[in-house]
């Protein structure tokens, strides 16, 4: 069969790529054409477009590049139709996704939708186009199927594939192998998870770099994305004391005393740890005002979602500041002794 994929973030790339190891079990004569990463590149060999070219973040972000989203929406629609593929996936990524969805499914191609766009947080209107256009849905998250439940919508619950990810990469580097593999220091480490996009990485890297001085028992160590360079990175870090491992997360997470981590998928994986976190985001003032007024759920990160309840500090737009990340930090290393 032939299968066109979309994913258009780095945790879709990692949920997308074992996807498509999966497939390939079932179907030995998969073929598959696909937007995503370096991860779903291992696994086939049509990379139509790099998650990186995708990547804008917020309201305000989406409005300024507008004519290069429309411009790849167009071009994906024509390459859908060159491509003919024998079933259409969409990976989360939702305000691309749903349009090619709507697209595709007026010219007759099955369309499946793996990991559901957070409808039950805000555009609960979205059900209404999933239920027109995606032929079947696969959630991740346990009280997102009886959500569309109450939509009259029945979807399949698969489980968080970052039990897949993490179960597979359970054998990882002893301590003294990562310090020494990545010329850490002996003292403990701090992990510092700002994104994967560059807009978030320049706003959440800048203010967690402004603690450093007053954790001097500590190192920081960064983990990075491969695409992101790491001249980037430089031109943040500036003279700050920190270090940086690239495509290591579960490596450094494995080895962190704790993180600071900007909200997304990394919260859960560094709960799946069990390392004590701070959860930090902040977007340009007008998004963070737009999204406030649409938002109806009353926490941000996934382990304080799943569990609906307060487990780890959320510090949001002018509360994630030096002062506050201090002060939270302090308090789970002190929990950790």
């Amino acid at each position: 069969m032939k299968y066109y994929i979309i994913a258009g973030e780095a945790s879709g790339d990692l949920h997308a790529s074992n996807l498509m190891k999966e497939i390939k079990l079932l179907d030995k004569s998969a073929d598959f054409r696909f937007w995503g990463g370096d991860l779903m590149k291992e696994q086939g060999t049509e990379l139509v477009k790099h998650y990186r070219e995708l990547a804008f973040m917020g309201f305000v972000e989406v409005l300024m590049n507008i004519k290069a989203i429309l411009k790849n929406i167009k071009f994906c629609k024509n390459d859908i139709l060159i491509y003919k593929p024998d079933v259409l996936i969409l990976v989360d990524y939702p305000g691309f996704n749903l349009r090619i969805a709507k697209f595709a499914h007026k010219k007759g191609i099955k369309i499946f939708y793996y990991i559901s766009p957070q409808v039950w947080a805000w555009q609960k209107s979205r059900v209404k186009k999933i239920k027109k256009f995606i032929d079947r849905m696969f959630v991740i998250l346990p009280f997102e199927k009886s959500f569309y439940d109450s939509y009259s919508y029945n979807v399949d619950f698969v489980g968080h594939p970052l039990f897949d990810a993490i179960g597979n990469n359970i054998i990882l580097p002893e301590k003294e192998t990562f310090y020494k593999k990545n010329n850490l220091s002996k003292k403990p480490i701090i992990a510092l998870l700002p994104g994967s996009r560059k807009q978030e990485i320049s706003k959440m890297l800048s203010v967690m770099l402004t603690i450093i001085p007053d954790f001097q028992n500590y190192q920081f160590v960064i983990g990075g994305v491969s695409s992101v360079p790491m001249e980037f990175y430089k031109n943040i870090i500036k003279n700050n004391k920190v270090s940086i491992v690239f495509n290591q997360m579960h490596n450094l997470l494995r080895n962190a005393h704790a993180a600071l981590v900007t909200s997304g998928t990394a919260t859960l994986e560094t709960a799946l740890f069990e390392i004590p976190e701070v959860v930090c985001y902040k977007g340009s003032f007008l998004s963070y005002l737009l999204a406030k007024s649409f938002i109806n759920v009353k926490f941000i990160s996934l382990v304080n979602l799943i569990m609906n309840k307060q487990i780890v500090v959320e510090l949001i737009q002018n509360n994630f500041n030096k002062k506050n990340l201090i002060k939270e930090l302090h308090k789970i290393i002190s929990d950790e002794k």
